[in-house]
């Protein structure tokens, strides 16, 4: 498994591809991504985690900073450019980013959710996720096992 995180931007990585998207909340949410990171090391192929090791909680979301402008970017790019989403929402988050990756991403075909039911959003997540016919479990290593699984039926290239 080869891990990107931003602002990599690979031009020739092994296929598929899965972004980890979900909470963060600008550094805030327990790092669940190490986690996954952690489940997927057997994975041939390239995970891109958009939680930066160089992350700046001072950057300013308010006017146009070039860094935080190139995150956005990164991410909105990347979650395009993958075979798989995986989406992890746990129940203390507020996760606004990820509820705007759920809808940007229901009807692609390539999303997977993972939402804790105590999520104060839950019911949209739920919802959303039946409306589109989206996978949706409510533990992460439910979810990763999940995602494994999807993963080891998609080509490797």
């Amino acid at each position: 498994m080869r891990l990107v995180t931003p602002p990599e931007r690979p031009t020739h990585a092994e296929r598929p591809w899965l972004f980890l998207a979900g909470a963060i909340d600008m550094g805030a949410a327990e790092d669940w991504q190490s986690k996954a990171v952690k489940a997927l090391a057997g994975f041939y192929g390239t995970v891109f985690n958009p939680r930066r090791p160089d992350w700046d909680a001072t950057w300013n979301q308010t006017k146009c900073d070039p860094r935080m402008m190139d995150q956005i970017n990164w991410e909105l790019e990347m979650l395009d450019a993958v075979d798989l989403i995986m989406l992890w929402i746990p129940g203390t988050a507020k996760a606004p980013i990820a509820l705007m990756e759920l809808g940007l991403h229901a009807r692609s075909g390539k999303l997977i959710v993972g939402c804790e039911e105590a999520f104060y959003r839950y019911e949209n997540v739920r919802v959303t996720c039946y409306r589109h016919q989206v996978p949706l479990y409510h533990g992460l290593e439910t979810t990763q096992n999940f995602v494994l699984d999807r993963l080891s039926r998609l080509p490797q290239r």
